[in-house]
C-alpha cells in the first residue's frame, strides 16, 4: 500500500494546491501531513514551534509521514522540511515522489510575510533562500520527477505531472 504520488518542495512551491488538483483528477483523497500534525496537536504549526520547539514539531511530522505513507491511493503533500529527516528520505525511496521546484523570487511572492511559517520569520527572502539552498539537494535526492512551477498555472503543473507519470 502506498500513496499514488507524494509532493515535496520548498514553501511556496504549490504542494498543497497541486496535490488537491491531482487528487481531484485522480479521484483520490488529498492528504497533507502539515494538516495532520495540526489536527493531532490541536493547534497550528506556528504555535507548536513557539510552545514546544522545532524538535517536537519534527517528531510529530515524522509520525504523520509514517502513518500517511501506509495509506493507499492518496495524493500526499509533505511539509517543506520533511525531507530533512534521513528516515523520511529512506521511506520515500519506494514511492512516486515529485519535487515541485520554484525560484526564490517566485517563492517569495507566493509566501509573502506569512507568520504561519515560523522558519521564515525575520527577513523572509533571506530565510527562504537559505532553506531552499540547503534543502534543494534533498528534494532532488528523493524525487523521481522534478517540475519547475514558475510561470505555470496549477492546472498546467498538474497536467505536466500526470503526463509524466502515465
Amino acid at each position: 500500500m502506498s500513496p499514488v504520488v507524494v509532493l515535496v518542495g520548498p514553501p511556496g512551491s504549490g504542494k498543497s494546491t497541486i496535490a488537491a488538483l491531482l487528487a481531484e483528477r485522480l479521484e483520490a483523497r488529498h492528504r497533507d501531513t502539515d494538516s495532520d500534525v495540526e489536527a493531532g496537536a490541536g493547534k497550528p504549526i506556528s504555535e507548536i514551534f513557539v510552545d514546544e520547539g522545532e524538535p517536537q514539531f519534527r517528531a510529530l511530522e515524522r509520525a504523520a509521514i509514517v502513518a500517511a505513507l501506509l495509506d493507499d491511493g492518496e495524493v500526499l503533500s509533505l511539509g517543506g522540511g520533511a525531507i530533512l529527516d534521513p528516515a523520511t528520505r529512506a521511506d520515500l525511496a519506494g514511492h512516486t515522489v515529485v519535487f515541485l521546484d520554484v525560484s526564490l523570487g517566485e517563492a517569495s511572492k507566493r509566501v509573502g510575510l506569512s507568520v504561519a511559517r515560523p522558519l521564515l520569520l525575520g527577513n523572509v527572502r533571506t530565510q527562504l533562500r537559505n532553506l531552499m539552498e540547503a534543502r534543494r539537494p534533498l528534494y532532488a535526492e528523493v524525487a523521481k520527477l522534478t517540475v519547475m512551477t514558475d510561470a505555470k498555472t496549477p492546472d498546467q503543473i498538474a497536467d505536466e505531472i500526470l503526463g509524466q507519470l502515465s
